[in-house]
């Protein structure tokens, strides 16, 4: 699915930096996600298998909020490591973007990141920073909450919950991007969360499903 197919639904400067960064194709999740309302601001639930291009959904989603919107965006994880990686990734893909990882102290409003357009941060920090009032978050014009299937942890779920009420309630205009491989209710999800439904089966590797017994596998 080339790229150049989708450019009348892309900002001439998000299309301009994909094209320098040399894609040329969308996968099919991602080609649903755009023709889906990306671009419009419109909430998505994208659920789409291991590998089969979320993270450049998310990353359309934050470039659009900070070249186009001129607003920031909250990537959330649930993990430090994770948040690390994403971190390490995305300041070497977009070495122009403003972009800082928050994870550390939970007692602390950390004010300095009103300096930065793309914030990573896991959703325990994240509420942290809500519930102290950080300033900057009246600039977030995007929510990328990775992992969303957590929201059925007996653990995090509940705190995970109440974070994506609470911005729904405190930021006008929000745009949240769910992603997960994994949801067993994408339908009620996403009614829950107010945004388009995005469902694709295709994978770079094809998976096949089988039982092993003495020596042999019988696929189904």
């Amino acid at each position: 699915m080339k790229i150049s197919n989708y450019k009348s639904f892309i900002p001439e400067k998000v299309y301009s930096l994909l094209e320098k960064r040399g894609f040329s194709e969308f996968r099919p999740g991602q080609a649903k996600s755009v023709k889906g309302g990306l671009f419009q601001d419109k909430n998505l639930l994208v659920c789409t298998p291991t590998a089969s291009g979320k993270t450049l959904i998310a990353e359309l989603a934050f470039l659009n909020a900070i070249i186009h919107d001129k607003g920031k965006c909250v990537y959330v994880v649930p993990l430090k490591a994770l948040a690390s990686e994403k971190y390490k990734q995305f300041k070497k893909d977009y070495p122009d973007i403003k972009i800082a990882i928050s994870i550390g102290d939970l007692d602390s409003n950390d004010s300095y990141l009103e300096r930065y357009d793309l914030i990573i941060t896991t959703s325990e920090k994240f509420d942290s920073l809500i519930r102290h009032k950080s300033p900057w978050l009246k600039y977030v014009k995007t929510v990328v909450v990775d992992e969303i299937h957590l929201l059925n942890d007996p653990g995090r779920g509940p705190a995970l919950e109440v974070l994506i009420t609470i911005l729904r309630s405190m930021i006008k205009d929000l745009q949240l991007i769910g992603l997960s491989a994994t949801i067993g209710n994408p339908e009620e999800l996403a009614e829950w969360l107010k945004a388009e439904l995005i469902i694709d089966n295709w994978r770079p590797v094809r998976l096949d499903k089988g039982v092993y017994m003495d020596g042999e596998i019988e696929f189904s």
